[in-house]
């Protein structure tokens, strides 16, 4: 018996087309069009919310192809504004969210995220559950120098025990005025940053009470909101 053209098209798609992406940026209640001012991914179409799992791979930054700004346009906002990324689906998959910058040696447009990032929050287990939301919120440091940074969003998918966690990433490209003069620390390199000996990252998230859980990477840098 033959398959039709479009059912085996169907079945040869991978399940990791069902999941979810970063893909909407908001300045306080100002909440833009889809990939408006967030770098989109060079995946194919039905791959576009596919997550990373590659731990050595420059794509942990911002996603598949998001060396490069592809035109991503650059949003100005002054230090201390609130923030949020919102995705196509809220979260299902277990797992912390965080939030990293990187300040770009010039236009953030031209930077591929190579440098130095911080880490400015970290959303962990809540008892023996994790915050799955549709949208995060945070600020911009008040005290981070002026300047143009990646401000990049990170799910770390842990619901299955035994292969690679999955990374959900995006980058916004913000330009940050009426900041301070505090130099970020600590700090560290993407990829770099997670190492796959962090109990964070090997957990089986099924075995026990996770109160005693550390998200992987650096910790929050110490900054005034």
């Amino acid at each position: 018996m033959k398959l039709s053209l479009a059912l085996a098209t169907a079945l040869a798609v991978p399940s990791v087309a069902g999941h979810y992406i970063f893909q909407q940026f908001s300045a306080g209640s100002t909440k833009f069009p889809a990939w408006k001012y967030i770098r989109r991914n060079t995946n194919p179409a039905w791959l576009q919310n596919g997550p990373v799992t590659d731990l050595a791979s420059a794509d942990l930054r911002c996603n598949v192809g998001g060396g490069v700004s592809n035109g991503t346009e650059t949003l100005s906002m002054a230090a201390g504004d609130a923030f949020t990324f919102t995705l196509d689906t809220a979260v299902y998959h277990a797992g912390p969210v965080s939030l990293y910058m990187s300040r770009a040696p010039g236009a953030v447009a031209d930077y591929d995220g190579s440098g130095q990032w911080f880490k400015i929050f970290d959303w962990g287990p809540e008892g023996s559950s994790w915050p799955l939301k549709i949208s995060y919120t945070y600020n911009i440091p008040k005290c981070i120098p002026n300047g143009e940074y990646l401000l990049r969003i990170q799910q770390l998918g842990l619901h299955n025990p035994g292969a690679p966690p999955q990374f959900y990433i995006s980058c916004a490209q913000i330009k940050v005025t009426n900041g301070g003069s505090t130099t970020p620390s600590p700090t560290a390199l993407i990829p770099g940053a997670i190492k796959s000996t962090d109990p964070g990252y090997t957990v089986n998230i099924y075995n026990g009470n996770l109160n005693g859980y550390v998200v992987p990477g650096p910790r929050v840098t110490t900054t005034d909101n």
